[in-house]
């Protein structure tokens, strides 16, 4: 007595016909199943690159708001903001809670009226009655650290 054969990955190798509009099309299911996976793993991949290629709304030139500024602790230090980007405490960026990512805004200090330009490439501040979170060498532009809060007004410049 002969044992039949059995195909054992019959999945990947046997062959699936579909009828459409009265024609038949023979497809290969292991042909298939590549490329159903390529092509999850490049959806996948492409969803994870970041881009950096910010454009500038003009409606937003005429934005300004006045509130207080903080500035972020070290801890953060080499964090993923929410651009992408690492944080860099020494670099001239700020935290903003709707302004896009890559819009530039001037920062006067009220009291002194001291100025910096930062690019704006993160979420924030999370604390109410806060307009901006600044860098600390940012921050230190318009005020001493050591204050840590300070009375600002911001406005687009893109």
């Amino acid at each position: 007595m002969t044992t039949p054969k059995v195909d054992p990955y019959p999945f990947y190798s046997t062959t699936m016909k579909v009828r459409i509009n009265s024609k038949t099309f023979s497809c290969c299911l292991r042909s298939s199943c590549i490329f159903a996976i390529s092509l999850t793993i490049l959806l996948f991949l492409a969803g994870c690159s970041s881009h950096k290629n910010y454009t500038s709304q003009p409606d937003l030139l005429d934005y300004s708001e006045s509130g207080k500024a903080s500035y972020y602790s070290a801890k953060y230090q080499n964090r993923k903001t929410a651009s992408g980007e690492r944080f860099n405490n020494r670099s001239m960026t700020a935290a903003h809670k709707s302004l896009p990512f890559g819009t530039k805004v001037i920062v006067t200090n009220i009291n002194n009226g001291k100025t910096v330009v930062v690019t704006i490439n993160d979420r924030g501040p999370y604390v109410k009655g806060r307009i901006i979170d600044l860098t600390q060498s940012a921050f230190s532009k318009i005020e001493h650290i050591d204050k840590g809060i300070v009375e600002v007004k911001i406005r687009v410049v893109n």
